[in-house]
């Protein structure tokens, strides 16, 4: 069995349709896929019948954007309710926030000598529900700044960089709390991705896992082979889950494609199991 448990749509910053993607990901052998779209639930509903009519099974998810001291950090929860009235308005809450930070991106770009970074931005936006630095990524492209997304967060949007601004996301216990009353499970997505130090992650582990954190996402386009080996002993030490999931935007913007990733290291828990 092929299981990818995050990738992104139009509903937020990826470039393919709920349907699409699902399409894509049956065409490509996987058997198993969660729509985890940031801080949205709106393309599950789209997705799902798409699953149906390709002959793969379906989990319903979401990305939460998470402020962990003075980090942020992703949280993919999986096979919840979508319907849950708390998960629902925790989502919308997270939201609410985005355009006020996209706002503070284009100033701050404005002041690096980037002009118009917002407008940029919105030409992109597919979801009036949500606007993300992916957004802004793409006009730096088309503007000239950068040739490839996949350049950009090395110069741009990142801390340190121009057109970062700190913010305040959900909380790391509000948003497992929200994922747990939904019936859902809670994933720390990409954790290589974060800059911690060793302390540090192991504080942020200890306190996802006692906060009822279910699994850590092993598996990730944002691991490299080392990063893999280490993850899946941490996943071991705090006694954790396993997911895996290639983070797929869209064609020419993301490192590998839906279902490219190998299976989970040998005597990890699967997420899954149960299922």
């Amino acid at each position: 069995m092929r299981y990818d448990l995050h990738c992104h749509s139009t509903r937020s910053d990826g470039l393919l349709a709920p349907a699409e993607v699902v399409r894509r990901a049956a065409a490509r052998g996987v058997n198993v896929l969660a729509l985890t779209d940031h801080d949205e639930i709106a393309g599950l509903e789209e997705a799902r019948a798409a699953a149906d009519e390709a002959g793969i099974a379906f989990v319903t998810g979401a990305e939460l954007s998470v402020s962990w001291d003075d980090v942020t950090v992703h949280v993919v929860a999986l096979r919840f309710d979508p319907r849950h009235r708390a998960l629902a308005d925790g989502l919308e809450r997270i939201r609410r926030g985005r355009d006020t930070r996209a706002r503070r991106i284009a100033a701050s770009l404005d002041a690096a000598g980037i002009p118009g970074a917002y407008e940029g931005a919105r030409r992109y936006v597919t979801s009036e529900r949500l606007i993300s630095r992916t957004h802004f990524a793409r006009f730096l492209v088309e503007a000239g700044y950068v040739h490839e997304i996949k350049d950009v967060f090395f110069r741009y949007l990142t801390p340190g960089r121009p057109g970062h601004v700190a913010h305040a996301w959900a909380s790391l216990g509000d948003a497992l709390d929200w994922i747990h009353a939904a019936g859902g499970q809670a994933v720390l997505a990409h954790p290589g991705r974060y800059k911690v130090t060793s302390t540090g992650l192991a504080r942020l582990l200890g306190e996802f896992r006692d906060r009822g954190g279910d699994a850590i996402e092993v598996m990730s386009p944002s691991h490299n082979a080392a990063q893999i080996a280490q993850f899946a002993s941490l996943a071991r030490t705090y006694g954790l889950a396993a997911s895996t999931g290639s983070d797929y935007h869209g064609p020419g913007e993301s490192w590998l494609d839906l279902g490219d990733l190998p299976p989970l290291p040998a005597g990890l828990t699967p997420v899954w199991k149960g299922w």
